[in-house]
């Protein structure tokens, strides 16, 4: 197994010590999964730099590893799924299903155009019939925005994907299927006051569309990959990273989610956070694999990696893959 030398003390690192904030692991509780980097979009904030001429996708044998390791680890409750369009993965209803007969709470990261594409026409009822909690992107309730950053015609597609998600019952009190929505924000800026955005998403979806979902979750974009380029080519970088260190909240910095969450790529590396898996910085510094460990919670003795770019979880009110972080039930 390959060794990684431990970076050079960062910023950020200096920020947390300045603090005396010991950010250790708590059991994992949620395992997220990268099933693959095609998507049938290519988005400017994407950190994956994921698009539809990606051909990295996760095969059926290390799915299969991963499920024997979630059997063998029951406080792992949440297997959130993701991607890329994680739907194009051929083996994702082979996932899905498996993990559905384990009684795992399953989450879809949906960018909802996808539903639209050949052989997803009943990917919508497929998810329903399992249960599956959907997790959409729809970083403005403006067709304008959505456009300029998702690419011409998106708006309109979303659209028709969440009415079809409604019909089958998500987002409806009661139903049990669950539809929340994801906000980025367009440019270099820290996202709005997460409850009252999503106060202004509802209205306006509903009033203009007869759109239901349950929540909004304001996400930070990351100075990474995709976003991290159109940052440079507009020079925009330095403002952008000052922006999110004169905004670092220890109290944020207590909820990150690499704390309880450990991701998987779609090679079977293991990370503690989709963002560094893009930048493919391993889990304690040393790469870790599916195949290297017996169950998920043998990890909680391994170290997280942090570096500059964990500004962007910790500005603000925080953020993650489920939205403010101060907003959380885990900080109360």
């Amino acid at each position: 197994m390959p060794e990684y030398a431990l970076p050079v003390s960062t910023p950020f690192q200096q920020r947390l010590s300045h603090y005396d904030l010991q950010l250790t692991r708590r059991p994992i509780t949620t395992l997220q999964l990268n099933i693959g980097k095609l998507c049938n979009q290519a988005c400017l904030h994407c950190h994956v730099e994921a698009g539809p001429n990606r051909t990295e996708l996760m095969t059926r044998d290390t799915m299969q590893r991963i499920l024997a390791l979630v059997e063998a680890s029951p406080e792992v409750r949440v297997i959130d799924i993701t991607g890329g369009a994680p739907e194009l993965n051929p083996d994702f209803r082979f996932l899905v299903k498996a993990l559905h007969r384990l009684g795992r709470q399953v989450i879809d990261r949906c960018n909802l155009t996808v539903l639209f594409e050949a052989g997803q026409e009943d990917t919508a009822e497929f998810l329903a019939d399992h249960q599956v909690k959907v997790v959409a992107s729809l970083p403005c309730y403006s067709k304008e925005n959505v456009d300029r950053q998702r690419g011409q015609g998106v708006f309109d597609k979303s659209i028709r994907a969440l009415q079809r998600l409604n019909e089958l019952g998500y987002g409806e009190v009661g139903s049990g299927l669950v539809l929340d929505l994801v906000y980025n924000p367009v440019g270099p800026s820290l996202p709005p006051k997460q409850q009252e955005l999503e106060a202004a998403y509802k209205q306006e979806l509903c009033e203009l569309f007869g759109i239901q979902f349950n929540q909004l979750y304001t996400i930070t974009n990351m100075p990474i990959k995709r976003f991290l380029t159109d940052l440079e080519r507009q020079q925009g970088l330095t403002g952008y990273m000052d922006l999110l260190c004169e905004n670092f909240n220890p109290t944020a910095a207590m909820g990150v989610m690499c704390r309880d969450l450990i991701s998987i790529g779609w090679d079977g590396k293991i990370y503690d956070c989709d963002f560094n898996q893009m930048l493919e910085l391993p889990l304690a510094h040393q790469e870790h694999t599916v195949w290297g460990v017996e169950n998920l919670q043998s990890l909680l003795s391994k170290s997280i990696a942090f570096d500059d770019h964990c500004y962007g979880c910790t500005a603000g009110a925080g953020s993650s893959c489920s939205g403010e972080l101060l907003a959380a039930d885990s900080l109360y």
